[in-house]
């Protein structure tokens, strides 16, 4: 799937679950989601000791009921599950007590696009062999230092969210 279409499918998701939230009786909602990509490469004594992957994606879900609010979230995005947050936010907002704080920001305290591009994310993924070299000479480098007899290893790693 295209980044394009992630996002579009993303915005829809969390449209839906909103919409789904003020049909249950929600007065307000707001809802966010997260993709987490993780590769981690391990090297000690010049040896391979680890490698992690992690991938994850999760979905949380504030609603408001009056001056009340409740938060939830679900990494399982199945239908069944969304339902379920659903139901769950608004009964424990409904429970919870008055917050004359609780809402959410006015619009014109809202920042407006288009937004400044920032140029913060890098799309690159290194490969486990790549990093397991970058490791062993990370490891290798503190080896080198005068005085230096043992390492606790050389990690490295990438992440994306």
């Amino acid at each position: 799937m295209t980044e394009a279409r992630d996002a579009s499918a993303s915005a829809d998701l969390l449209h839906d679950i909103v919409q789904a939230a003020l049909k249950a009786g929600a007065d307000a909602a707001e809802a966010v989601s997260a993709d987490r990509s993780a590769l981690s490469v391990g090297v000690r004594n010049g040896r391979l000791e680890d490698v992690e992957r992690e991938e994850s994606r999760d979905l949380g879900l504030r609603v408001f009921v009056g001056q009340r609010q409740a938060s939830v979230s679900a990494s399982d995005l199945s239908p069944a599950t969304r339902t379920r947050l659903v139901e769950r936010a608004v009964a424990m907002a409904r429970l919870a007590p008055e917050d004359p704080h609780a809402g959410l920001a006015p619009q014109d305290r809202l920042a407006q696009a288009p937004f400044a591009e920032l140029d913060l994310f890098d799309p690159s993924e290194r490969s486990a062999e790549a990093l397991e070299q970058a490791a062993a000479e990370a490891e290798a480098a503190a080896l080198a230092v005068k005085g230096v007899a043992r390492s606790e290893g050389g990690h490295a790693s990438w992440s994306s969210s």
